[in-house]
């Protein structure tokens, strides 16, 4: 990969990069806690992965390859944090059906852990395709933002939650570090809430 392979999406591109995030997390271990079920996940995760891709192409910024088999998701938050769409909620019933409840308490546990008063983009996804992974792509995606983020007039943080030890370790390596302590979802696993200073302002 180099960087003229990623691009910034378009409104187009919404549904197939859903379908993306779909397959590239359906089996983390947050997705099973979400939904148990593999056909129940392959069925509601398209629609629910829409509403961050769509969010995000309205307000903030979605990165791609040219061949759209992966994509970056970041929004920006203000000092106040992070606050959702007017009819999340309900757009969040509409397509997570009887696992409302169970996305709503890990929606909850998520903003908890979501650090206030520093203003940060918020890497909300970052998925590859599975026949893509293991070829640099998702470092790419990072790269692409984080140049973005230190070389702005006014530099800023960035945010995540990382889904498991592995991936912690990944972001460990781009300049992440662990923010308090992990966030427990209830008898299921833990994720990991993590910043990156801007490289202007050091570690």
């Amino acid at each position: 990969m180099s960087p003229r392979d990623i691009v910034l999406a378009q409104p187009q591109d919404t549904d197939t990069l859903s379908l993306v995030i779909a397959e590239a997390f359906l089996g983390l271990a947050p997705s099973l806690w979400l939904i148990p079920g593999e056909n129940d996940r392959r069925r509601v995760f398209p629609g629910y992965f829409r509403l961050y891709v769509a969010e995000a192409m309205r307000r903030g910024h979605v990165y791609t390859t040219t061949e759209r088999s992966a994509v970056a998701l970041w929004l920006p938050v203000s000092e106040e944090g992070e606050v959702p769409g007017a009819d999340y909620d309900q757009e969040l019933a509409a397509v997570t059906e009887r696992w409302v409840d169970r996305f709503r308490t890990f929606d909850a546990l998520l903003n908890k852990h979501h650090p206030t008063g520093l203003r940060h983009d918020h890497l909300a996804i970052l998925a590859v395709h599975p026949d893509q992974q293991g070829q640099g792509i998702g470092t790419e995606l990072l790269a692409a933002h984080h140049r973005r983020l230190d070389q702005s007039d006014a530099p800023s943080a960035a945010y995540l939650e990382a889904s498991d030890a592995t991936t912690r370790q990944l972001y460990l390596k781009h300049g992440y570090a662990d923010l308090g302590d992990p966030i427990q979802l209830p008898a299921g696993p833990p994720m990991f809430p993590m910043l990156r200073r801007p490289a202007s302002l050091g570690a």
